[in-house]
């Protein structure tokens, strides 16, 4: 594992900024392809309530994920004598401390998404949930690339953790809006 004086700190962000801009173009791309294509094959529900339920479905994508994620810090616990007792009885070996990383992001991350994604489903319906489809496979593929990412350090995980987090950004905002909107509407 690298030490903070091993790490090319410019170099690092110069990679950070890349894959960022990487994440961005796939979230622009995922969201406008979705939102073109998805309501041609998908009927999407019409009601505030109907959206609700179709959103929450879709969130068990995102816990599938952090179910997944406690699986591996699991099953590397029950694969390791320093780990097996647990968290509280020492500092996590090299075998399990990435996949502890993975599940506290993944958890946070999932929060967020989720709460995020149930605020939109509250305000928009119609071909507007095909976001919330959009951003459960953005979510998918962020997590993967972030695992993948993460023991090259912090330019390798960062596509992923931005293609995890901007679709969440974008629903919150355009939550924001509507809501704002709905508040200034007589």
């Amino acid at each position: 594992m690298n030490t903070a004086h091993d790490i090319d700190l410019r170099k690092e962000v110069q990679g950070i900024r890349r894959a960022a801009v990487r994440a961005l173009m796939l979230s622009a791309a995922g969201f406008a392809t979705g939102y073109t294509l998805l309501p041609k094959l998908v009927s999407f529900p019409t009601t505030t309530f109907d959206g609700l339920v179709f959103t929450l479905r879709v969130n068990l994508f995102i816990l599938l994920w952090v179910m997944l994620a406690v699986g591996l810090v699991s099953h590397a616990r029950r694969q390791s004598t320093a780990d097996i007792r647990g968290a509280a009885f020492g500092v996590p070996s090299d075998a399990i401390r990435i996949k502890n990383a993975f599940l506290q992001n993944t958890l946070e991350q999932g929060f967020i998404a989720i709460c995020t994604h149930l605020g939109f489903g509250t305000l928009f319906t119609g071909p507007a949930l095909s976001l919330v489809v959009v951003a459960a496979a953005l979510f998918a593929v962020g997590r993967i690339t972030f695992y993948r990412g993460y023991p090259q350090g912090a330019a390798a995980r960062a596509f992923g953790m931005v293609t995890t987090a901007i679709p969440t950004l974008v629903l919150l905002a355009l939550s924001m809006v509507a809501l704002a909107s709905s508040a200034i509407a007589p």
